[in-house]
C-alpha cells in the first residue's frame, strides 16, 4: 500500500520540493501506524513510563516531599517524561535495525522515492511519539497531584524539552542502529539511560547523593533537563538548566547527525 502510494505521487520527481512533502508525509505515516500496532514500542512509550511514575509516587514519594518539603512530582513528572522519551527511541531504534536486516530500507532506495524522506519521517514520527507520550505521562502526573504553577507558557516550554532531548538522543540511537547489531544497540543504550535516570536530580534530590560526585548527577543532561522542567512547573532557576540543555541537545545532534545520515544512506543502499 505504502510502495503503491509513493509511486503514484512521484509523478512531479523524486527530487522536487512537493515530492519530498508527499513521500515524508507517506512514511510518517507507515512510521507512526507501525509503531502503534507493535507492543513493544507501546509498551516503551506509554505503559512502563506511567508505571514507573505511579511506582515513584506511591515508594518515595513521601520520603522526597519531607526531604524537599514540595511534591516529589516536580522532579519525577520531568524525569519520568525524558526518561520515556528516550526508551522509545531505543525501540524505534531497534524496528531501523530489523527494516534494515529484512531489506525494506534497501526496497524504498531503489523506488522514485525522495533519498531525503526517510531519515525526515523517522524525526517527524519521533517528535510524534515523544510529543504523545509526554502528554501522557503529564495527565497521569495531573492525576497524581502535579500541576503547572508557572503559566501556560512554561507548560508549552514543558512540553518541549522532552520532544527536543528526545530527537537529540534518537539521532545518537540512530547512528549506533544503522552501524551495529539490535542486541548491542539495545544493551549499551538500556545501560545508558538507566545510569541516567537513577544519577538524576529527577530520581532523589541532589543533596541525597554524596558529595563527591553530586557535580557529575548535577550537570549530566537528564539532570539539566529536569531542572529545567521543574523550574517552569513549580518555579525556581531556569536559565542555567535550560541552557545547559539545549548545549547538551545541540551537541548530540552535531556529533551523531553526520554518522546517522551516512550509516542511513548506506544501510539503505544494501
Amino acid at each position: 500500500m505504502v510502495l503503491s502510494d509513493i509511486r503514484i505521487r512521484s509523478a512531479a520527481g523524486e527530487t522536487a520540493p512537493i515530492s519530498l512533502l508527499r513521500h515524508t508525509a507517506i512514511q510518517t505515516n507507515r512510521l507512526l501506524v507501525r509503531w502503534s500496532r507493535n507492543p513493544v514500542a507501546l509498551l516503551e512509550t506509554l505503559i512502563i513510563p506511567c508505571l514507573l511514575l505511579l511506582m515513584l509516587d506511591i515508594v518515595i514519594g513521601g520520603q522526597i516531599e519531607k526531604f524537599v518539603g514540595t511534591n516529589a512530582l516536580y522532579g519525577s513528572v520531568p524525569m519520568v517524561a525524558v526518561v520515556g522519551a528516550l526508551s522509545g527511541a531505543v525501540a524505534s531504534g531497534v524496528m531501523l535495525g530489523r527494516e534494515r536486516d529484512a531489506g525494506l530500507l534497501a526496497r524504498f532506495w531503489v523506488l522514485p522515492v525522495h533519498r531525503a524522506s526517510g531519515l525526515i519521517s523517522r524525526i517527524l514520527a519521533e517528535g510524534c511519539r515523544i510529543l504523545v507520550g509526554t502528554l501522557v505521562v503529564v495527565f497521569v502526573g495531573h492525576l497524581l497531584g502535579f500541576r503547572f504553577q508557572q503559566g501556560p507558557v512554561a507548560a508549552l516550554v514543558f512540553i518541549v524539552i522532552p520532544v527536543v532531548f528526545g530527537l537529540a538522543f534518537a539521532t545518537m540511537v540512530t547512528a549506533i542502529a544503522v552501524f551495529s547489531a539490535k542486541a548491542t544497540l539495545v544493551e549499551g543504550v538500556t545501560i545508558l539511560s538507566s545510569l541516567l535516570m537513577f544519577f538524576s536530580t529527577g530520581f532523589v534530590p541532589l543533596a541525597a547523593y554524596p558529595e563527591w560526585i553530586q557535580p557529575v548527577v548535577r550537570n549530566q543532561p537528564m539532570s539539566v533537563a529536569v531542572d529545567a522542567m521543574k523550574a517552569l512547573s513549580l518555579g525556581g532557576q531556569l536559565a542555567r538548566p535550560l541552557t545547559m540543555t539545549a548545549m547538551w541537545s545541540l551537541g548530540a545532534i552535531v556529533v551523531f547527525a553526520v554518522p546517522a545520515v551516512i550509516g542511513y544512506r548506506r544501510a539503505s543502499r544494501r
